[in-house]
């Protein structure tokens, strides 16, 4: 064999083997196993895009009032009212705005509004577009909770039995990073089943962003704008106990301060802090 057939030959081999090698790369990267489904939900059942200068739709929200019990659960400082200067609608956006000041006890107000009763549906895409406020001790969230939760009388559960879907949570003093989480039987609180999406040359209190999943009887997929960052299966939550998202849940929207998962406000935080929502929707199939 001449020298020009054998150069040619090793050509031939050397570019066999990058295209298997290619071939093998786009089998592995394409491999249902390692994919994630998206659900698309188009038929939109809920928007409120808070396009009016005036109190909020009494048609979808109701409050919680008050400090609740041990702060809520998580030891937080605030009391929650309705009062305009806490919760407000201006030019098109929800405002819910947290005030450092003396009110029945507590050291600081703010607001947390909810479609309990009003507004509960199992299943679909739920999102709100958001800009997040920023400092120590600030954590606002939007979430869901089973319709059936309460004191574990008259039909219902109490938490975590009843189930939260975390559709956003956050730290004030980490103004690039959401969580996106389950509670449930036998994974809540600390042991919750979460995963964190962490912007890149961008923050989350200086500008908006929609917080949105897509909830199935089989998976929760989580998103920060067009990114599908986390997908919560049955299986995966069946693993460490019981999947109880076979049900009705309603809308939360809130700005707490301080707390076990933010800890408290320091001397750098700056008060007002405020969290804009520029609107809610809900779809279905």
């Amino acid at each position: 064999m001449d020298k020009n057939n054998k150069n040619s030959m090793r050509i031939t081999t050397t570019l066999l083997k990058t295209l298997c090698v290619l071939v093998l790369l786009i089998a592995f990267s394409c491999n249902p196993d390692e994919t994630q489904t998206v659900a698309e939900f188009k038929n939109l059942v809920l928007s409120d895009e808070f396009d009016t200068d005036d109190f909020i739709d009494s048609d979808i929200w109701t409050f919680d009032i008050g400090n609740g019990t041990n702060g809520w659960g998580n030891n937080e400082e605030q009391f929650y009212t309705k009062r305009t200067e806490n919760v407000s609608v201006q030019n098109g956006t929800l405002i819910i705005k947290a005030i450092k000041e003396d009110y029945s006890g507590s050291d600081y107000t703010s607001s947390k509004i909810l479609t309990k009763g009003l507004k509960e549906q199992a299943y679909g895409r739920f999102e709100a577009r958001i800009q997040l406020p920023t400092g120590q001790g600030m954590w606002p969230a939007f979430w869901l909770l089973g319709a059936n939760c309460g004191d574990g009388t008259a039909d219902t559960e109490v938490w975590p039995n009843c189930g939260e879907i975390d559709i956003m949570e956050y730290r004030g003093q980490e103004p690039t990073v959401v969580h996106g989480s389950v509670h449930g039987p036998g994974y809540a609180a600390g042991n919750a089943i979460t995963k964190t999406y962490a912007l890149e040359n961008d923050r989350f209190d200086t500008g908006f962003h929609v917080f949105g999943i897509e909830w199935t009887p089989e998976y929760i997929n989580y998103y920060v704008d067009d990114v599908l960052y986390n997908q919560i299966t049955r299986q995966q939550v069946e693993e460490k106990g019981t999947w109880v998202f076979d049900q009705p849940f309603y809308i939360i929207i809130n700005l707490a301060v301080g707390g076990n998962f933010i800890g408290a406000p320091n001397e750098e935080t700056v008060f007002p802090q405020t969290m804009l929502i520029d609107y809610v929707r809900v779809y279905n199939k």
